[in-house]
């Protein structure tokens, strides 16, 4: 796979703000031209990039230019520069910068910015992209809003920066929920949790009452679908971020759990156990109807919509170990997709829809795997001790997922990217469990 760098001219204009207008920018020939980036083997080299200090930018976690330099040291894709090795101050980022310095530091871009209160109180942002090769400023965006939103800024022109210089969208300005876990082992207290992408702005959504686990956000809106461990039967509720409404998703009899929702949120496929099996079911969320998608003496679990709604992929037992299997969304007759050695189970369809995510176990060892929806090009991305649950970022470019190292400790995620050649912990208060990556906001 090969990502292609555009250099034609073209903006984006990111809803969800006060306002947002372009900065002008000249022309140039050299934006005419393609970069072609490719992902294999020896051959793969990220775009350098430098981001200056933001004028008028304040110290802290909220600095707008540290938070797009984060954000791009665990893109892969792109690599900051050392603020070391800059080798002028932009003191006006209005003009400029001297290419032939930043070239020399081994900089293919600059992003040169300021942001500041206007009298209004509302924050004003704006960025500019210099391309070091063609000399020229190839992005410049600006945007006002409430001064709270100020990670949300640094998020959104770092999506913005990226899609420009790769051509893929971005996946900065997002959120991914999860299980919080604290307490000891043998006595966790499991909360509903948000946090941005990069592990900070957590928020609870849960009290911790009721054991919960396998939350799943919906991809067309702020729900989530999760399943919680109350006074009667395991239940699957959704829960809408914004408003904190809580409602049980049917009410069967026995245990429902793993649900998923529909690429367009309007169903939600879920297993239910009855007896010694567990069948795969679909529900409307509008109608309230369901129709039984598997019917089988074994445990159908973990389903995962194809992007396009057409599949289902799934984990059972039916040949006596857990493997992948994929089967229409109405249900009927289910392909194995999984032979290597060792059991199957997680899987989670991109939304590229080029892969399928999976956890593998072998012997004492769990890895974290991509493969094609035929089941071929199996690559698995880490593996270890304990590693599970994966879940796709909304470009499709990187896996985020839990690990834990067993002892008395306890879970922590992780993300790497499709291509196995980076991995990163994602910081999180406490133990943390059971990542779902949401749609972007913007």
């Amino acid at each position: 796979m090969s990502v292609i760098v555009n250099r034609r001219q073209s903006l984006a204009l990111f809803g969800g703000l006060a306002g947002a207008a372009a900065l002008p920018f000249a022309p140039a020939r050299a934006q005419d031209k393609f970069i072609d980036l490719t992902i294999r083997g020896g051959q793969f080299r990220p775009v350098s990039i430098a981001v200056t200090p933001f004028l008028g930018d304040a110290e802290g976690p909220n600095r707008v230019s540290g938070i797009i330099a984060g954000n791009f040291r665990r893109s892969v894709f792109l690599t900051p520069v050392d603020a070391k090795q800059f080798p002028e101050q932009i003191a006006n980022p209005d003009q400029p910068p001297q290419l032939d310095l930043w070239k020399a530091a081994a900089a293919q871009f600059v992003v040169t910015g300021r942001t500041g209160k206007g009298p209004d109180g509302r924050m004003k942002t704006e960025f500019r992209l210099w391309d070091v090769t063609s000399g020229q400023q190839v992005a410049g965006q600006q945007y006002v809003t409430d001064p709270n939103n100020a990670r949300r800024v640094a998020h959104i022109v770092s999506d913005a920066i990226f899609t420009r210089i790769t051509g893929e969208k971005g996946v900065f300005d997002s959120r991914v929920v999860f299980v919080d876990e604290t307490g000891t082992k043998d006595k966790r207290r499991k909360r509903l949790a948000i946090m941005d992408q990069d592990g900070a702005n957590v928020k609870y959504l849960t009290r911790g009452e009721d054991l919960v686990i396998t939350p799943r956000f919906s991809p067309s809106s702020q729900d989530v679908t999760f399943m919680s461990f109350g006074a009667a039967d395991p239940r699957v509720f959704l829960l809408n971020i914004e408003t904190g409404q809580r409602e049980v998703v049917g009410n069967f009899p026995g245990m429902t759990f793993a649900p998923r929702f529909s690429p367009d949120g309007a169903r939600v496929v879920m297993s239910l156990s009855q007896g010694g099996s567990a069948n795969l079911y679909a529900m409307d969320l509008r109608s309230r109807a369901t129709t039984r998608l598997s019917d089988s003496q074994a445990i159908d679990t973990s389903p995962s919509y194809s992007p396009d709604g057409a599949q289902i992929a799934f984990e059972s037992d039916r040949g006596g170990a857990q493997q992948i299997y994929v089967m229409s969304s109405g249900g009927g007759g289910a392909k194995r997709i999984s032979f290597g050695e060792g059991r199957y189970s997680t899987p989670v369809w991109s939304p590229r829809g080029d892969l399928i995510a999976f956890t593998k176990q072998k012997g004492g060892s769990f890895g974290i795997g991509v493969m094609r929806p035929d089941g071929s090009g199996e690559r698995i991305l880490t593996e270890g001790f304990h590693n599970e649950g994966p879940t796709f970022a909304p470009n499709g470019l990187y896996v985020m997922f839990f690990r834990d190292s067993g002892g008395a400790g306890g879970p922590k995620i992780h993300m790497a990217d499709v291509f196995g050649r980076s991995e990163f912990a994602v910081p999180t208060p406490a133990y943390a469990s059971d990542p779902s990556w949401g749609p972007l906001l913007t």
